[in-house]
């Protein structure tokens, strides 16, 4: 069965890193009542787990208005930390179960606000399974390594 909403909005992300940690790029793939926008950034010095963040927060940061949208997304770790694993660190104050503090806490903070202001359904994609969207982020986020 499958899950998407009825939203009319799909969203694909992806982060890539030369190196991990390295020069890292995040690329987001907009499809919106048939227009299409693209987005990319980099960092110098980063990790491939932060620009799967990045290009997530960067997609819903696009949206000024509440939206709902369906993000695509290959990263299991944004999907399962946004969607499950979030809930709990919350409550722990950013702590994991073992009470260290959450890897890229900065990200999933900004994260977490961004998802309190929209409608968001999760798909997960296999990575390099030839589906449009998730290969054009792909090129995105790596185009500007």
């Amino acid at each position: 069965m499958n899950m998407e909403s009825d939203s009319l909005i799909k969203i694909y992300t992806d982060g890539a890193c030369s190196g991990n940690p390295g020069p890292g790029g995040w690329g987001v793939f907009i499809e919106n009542s048939g227009n299409v926008t693209e987005l990319s950034g980099r960092d110098e010095n980063t990790t491939n787990n932060r620009m799967e963040l990045k290009a997530v927060i960067e997609a819903l940061k696009f949206f000024t208005i509440n939206s709902k949208l369906t993000i695509h997304t290959d990263s299991k770790y944004v999907m399962d930390g946004a969607s499950r694993w979030i809930i709990n660190w919350k409550k722990n104050n950013w702590k994991t179960a073992q009470k260290k503090d959450v890897k890229n806490k900065d990200l999933w903070i900004e994260l977490d606000n961004l998802l309190n202001y929209h409608d968001v359904n999760w798909v997960w994609v296999k990575g390099h399974d030839g589906i449009y969207g998730n290969e054009r982020a792909d090129y995105l986020a790596t185009s500007v390594i």
